[in-house]
């Protein structure tokens, strides 16, 4: 290494880990023959002597400056005999020394490194509170299960395509994992925010995602749990406003031309579905007394269910091509936004890229992907979340499908 600003640069970030982990173990250590273990001067020599070390590019020589950091760290435990049986102040004293030794060359790592262990020790009391006190014993289970589904059994399955399906096991599988992961959002955001935003602003980031996959997943709650049935609608709706502004950004993203067409009826159908949300949310009565968050963070049989659905219709949608032809292609054509308007939009819009279709031929193939979007959200509501449920949203649904259509009337 030059001997210039980089290397400066990496002794500062050296220097400034270790006092900072050093400052938020000294306030921690105590006073008297009782303190602690280590603080502020121990944390900047052991964050120093690694970045040295380090400097010399030795590994023997980095090898001894861990061991050493070790060895001390063993003695003064053994010497203090505390009745605490934590080690973590050990473990951060070998762990500053290692951010020194990687600061001479990475100065940034070493750096975020400092603050996320400056961040993990001050959180001592939140993260303990947490862990045993506010995540309950289902919680826990559930979300090991949705991290093993997502971490090591989506991974593992194969990726080639199945011709009748056009997906292959991992992509079918994402859509488990997917809507699990729409339930358990709005889980957290239930616990929280509570009953009357926290699903509502659940249901809002989780329609950039999917906004199907989130009416189910609210239906799903809101037969589980009838209390939170006005707040399961309401993050329902505002979900559909992510799909009106997605579906924007797609046409800006692909084919911006195509907005002097397609604007005003996203405006209008954007405006219909924040109007729709807002009604449901001032609508929604959750009782005064409701505290409990009931049910569990997401149920795998009903993704699965969802799922499977979804696979069939795919399935359906392409024995009708087989079967009757170019009839069929138009109808699997028309059908293509059951699972993803956005995706239908963009190949659309793809054609008025390359001039195949006109800007004013793009208008209706989109909204008709939009309506029959709306009929799978439709399906998903009233399978989902009964009748109780259906209804409410449904009304929404289909103010919000009339909205985007009206320009066209204007037009002609």
């Amino acid at each position: 290494m030059n001997f210039d600003g980089n290397l400066l640069f990496g002794l500062a970030a050296a220097l400034g880990g270790g006092l900072l982990i050093g400052v938020e173990r000294e306030r921690r250590k105590g006073f008297g023959q009782h303190r602690a273990l280590a603080g502020v001067r121990t944390f900047t020599l052991a964050s120093l002597t690694g970045a040295a070390v380090g400097l010399l590019g030795a590994p023997l020589l980095e090898f001894a400056g861990g061991a050493l950091v070790v060895v001390l760290a063993a003695i003064a435990r053994w010497r203090e005999r505390s009745r605490d049986p934590g080690i973590t102040t050990e473990l951060a004293l070998f762990a500053t020394y290692l951010l020194g030794l990687v600061a001479v060359w990475r100065p940034a790592l070493s750096a975020g490194g400092a603050v996320l262990i400056a961040v993990l020790l001050t959180s001592r009391r939140a993260l303990h509170r947490f862990s045993v006190i506010t995540l309950t014993e289902t919680e826990l289970r559930d979300g090991l299960l949705f991290a093993a589904l997502a971490l090591i059994v989506l991974p593992l399955l194969p990726d080639a395509s199945i011709s009748w399906l056009h997906a292959s096991p991992r992509r079918i599988f994402a859509l488990v994992v997917t809507f699990m992961g729409l339930q358990a959002a709005g889980y957290i955001a239930l616990r929280i925010a509570g009953p009357r935003l926290g699903l509502a602003i659940s249901g809002l980031v989780s329609g950039f995602v999917s906004s199907t996959g989130t009416i189910a997943a609210l239906g799903t709650r809101a037969r589980g749990d009838p209390k939170l049935l006005g707040s399961c609608v309401s993050g329902a709706l505002f979900s559909c406003v992510a799909t009106v502004a997605l579906l924007g950004i797609v046409v800006g993203a692909v084919y911006p031309p195509a907005f002097s067409r397609i604007g005003p009826s996203l405006a209008i159908g954007l405006v219909a579905a924040v109007t729709v949300a807002t009604l449901a949310l001032l609508r929604q009565r959750v009782p005064s007394d409701y505290h409990a968050i009931s049910g569990r963070p997401f149920n795998l049989l009903y993704a699965t269910g969802f799922a499977a659905a979804l696979i069939g219709v795919t399935a359906g949608m392409e024995w009708v091509n087989a079967r009757f032809g170019s009839i069929g292609a138009g109808v699997a054509a028309a059908v293509t936004g059951i699972f993803d308007v956005h995706a239908s939009a963009a190949s659309t819009l793809s054609l008025g890229a390359a001039g195949v279709l006109s800007p004013s031929a793009l208008l209706v193939p989109i909204l008709v992907a939009f309506s029959t979007n709306t009929c799978s959200k439709l399906v998903a509501a009233f399978s989902t979340g009964g009748v109780r449920y259906g209804i409410p949203v449904a009304s929404g649904l289909l103010a919000i499908a009339v909205s985007v259509w009206a320009p066209l009337l204007w037009m002609r």
